[in-house]
């Protein structure tokens, strides 16, 4: 399974803006995707409240998980959001 290990640039972590432009994104797909801390549970990357409740801070790694289809073109798009500061 296609992932990525980003560590999330923006200030306000990936909360509010940077979360809406990520789950927008994702949710274009017609594959699956989700979003996780390393080593914790995945939560669903086309939901909101999903990645909200992530609470993930500046400076944390984050790993993006997608199969199917043009899961590598995902999961870059995905990680550019998330590096941007």
């Amino acid at each position: 399974m296609p992932e990525r290990k980003v560590v999330v640039e923006s200030e306000v972590g990936l909360h509010a803006r940077p979360a809406a432009t990520f789950v927008q994104t994702a949710a274009k797909a017609a594959i699956d995707v989700t979003v996780a801390r390393p080593g914790g549970t995945p939560v669903n990357a086309k939901s909101i409240l999903s990645i909200l409740a992530l609470d993930v801070r500046s400076g944390e790694t984050i790993v993006i998980h997608a199969e199917g289809e043009d899961a590598d073109r995902l999961l870059d798009e995905l990680a550019a959001i998330v590096s941007v500061p």
